[in-house]
């Protein structure tokens, strides 16, 4: 559960992504070091940095500076990738068409999806069926983009098992039927400069864990404690802002909290930031963990939820 935390720590993963592949990583006293900060982490605030994470920072910026290009182009440029439900909801969305809570957002994206072939999940699959709308502008959009995601994936399975062993379950318990095949989102977003309004509504994010990748010079995020205070989630150079998301706290019983945040851009810049949502595998049901119901007094203290049905109705009310 959410504590009235003031700040967001920042863990350097170094130490866990060393022995990631060793199936006694639990006894390492480096790897045991970072598990107990992502542990109060999650506990705490449900959000944390990384850094040591082996992703090149040249990599990180050069995303942000594709993005960014691509927004800068004419609208009638960026609307050859329109979103609609007919590609699966994947394309480029204009300020205003995404809907939190019932009120428009103050920003222009991308929206991205793993491919999912005709009848791959029957008909839960059959609204997110399609393959991801990329531009021919700027050049090797896709190409650049499909690295980085190739790259996030595999970083977040790896603090996928820090964050198991937390639980105290093998490195493992997020692998195989539970997200072995692991679903992913990316949002590459824009947010107008000078704007008091809400670039992003309160919200939780709906899979297991987002790595953010937000420009360095502009201070948006920001992360509500259980006091309801906003607390600001600075960007730190170099690093990911990580979060939980709602199939995380289903599985960790509520032992982790899926922490509401939001996105204010009052500064004077465009800002840019690169959203990357790791998921269960998408048609798993996802219910508590069993030593996480030992954890939490032995009741079960959430239903089952399967993330396909939790993202279709999501995506289906997200847009208009």
């Amino acid at each position: 559960m959410a504590t009235d935390f003031k700040s967001i720590p920042i863990i350097d993963i170094g130490p866990l992504l060393a022995k990631c592949d060793d199936p006694k990583m639990g006894q390492d006293p480096g790897v045991a070091h970072v598990v107990k900060q992502l542990d109060q982490a999650c506990k705490e605030a449900g959000f944390f940095y990384v850094k040591g994470h082996g992703v090149p920072e040249t990599l990180l910026k050069e995303v942000k500076n594709l993005t960014r290009k691509f927004f800068e182009l004419p609208y009638e440029e960026k609307n050859k990738i329109k979103m609609t439900a007919d590609e699966g909801y994947r394309g480029y969305q204009r300020i205003g068409e995404n809907i939190t809570k019932g009120v428009p957002d103050i920003h222009e994206a991308i929206d991205c999806y793993k491919e999912v072939k005709p009848g791959m999940y029957g008909d839960l699959g059959k609204p997110m069926e399609g393959c991801n709308q990329w531009p021919t502008n700027p050049p090797n959009f896709k190409l650049l983009m499909e690295e980085y995601i190739s790259l996030c994936t595999e970083l977040s399975k790896n603090i996928m098992r820090g964050i198991a062993l937390a639980l105290g379950g093998s490195p493992y318990e997020f692998e195989g039927e539970r997200a072995g095949d692991a679903f992913w989102v990316m949002r590459l977003i824009g947010y107008p400069e000078l704007r008091n309004d809400i670039g992003c509504g309160a919200h939780t994010d709906y899979g297991l864990l987002t790595l953010v990748n937000q420009d360095d010079d502009i201070n948006a995020l920001q992360v509500r404690n259980l006091s309801g205070e906003w607390i600001s989630a600075p960007p730190v150079p170099g690093t990911f802002v990580c979060n939980i998301g709602d199939m995380l706290k289903i599985y960790s019983n509520g032992l982790y909290e899926s922490t509401l945040h939001q996105v204010i851009n009052s500064s004077p810049k465009y800002r840019v930031c690169v959203a990357y949502f790791y998921e269960t595998n998408f048609d798993t049901a996802v219910e508590p963990l069993d030593i996480c119901k030992q954890k939490t007094g032995g009741a079960k203290k959430f239903e089952r939820a399967v993330y396909g049905e939790h993202l279709v109705s999501k995506v289906q009310t997200n847009f208009v």
